[in-house]
């Protein structure tokens, strides 16, 4: 099923394809950026997402190995998405951002163990 996907002031919006069953994979990332700022993440397949409007407003956070892409609002600062490092092709969204999903009522919500990445080297 279709739904919006929208930042706090609403001058990004995405079109987002939610399985009838809801989002298969739902969880939380320990890494450095996503703990810091309580990221509970959808993960969406390549054709799953579509930006409707304020595609401009949008700016791009990377760091580390530069290879994920984290989106924000420019306006209001909400987090809507990212393309993860480990498959740039499919979508990790804020479930927040999301018309009619409520973060605090989800069940078995993951754990990604971002702190060890399986990209990253060991020493």
């Amino acid at each position: 099923m279709k739904k919006k996907l929208t930042c706090h002031c609403g001058e990004f919006e995405a079109e987002v394809i939610i399985p009838e069953n809801g989002i298969e994979k739902v969880m939380r990332c320990n890494c450095t950026l996503c703990k810091r700022k309580g990221y509970v993440i959808g993960v969406l397949g390549e054709n799953d997402f579509k930006i409707i409007k304020g595609e401009n407003i949008l700016k791009l956070y990377q760091y580390y190995t530069k290879a994920a892409k984290h989106y924000f609002c420019s306006i209001c600062g909400i987090h809507t998405h990212n393309r993860p490092r480990i498959n740039p092709k499919i979508f990790g969204i804020n479930v927040a951002c999301v018309e009619g999903i409520d973060p605090f009522k989800l069940k078995n919500v993951g754990l990604n163990d971002g702190e060890n990445h399986p990209l990253d080297q060991k020493k």
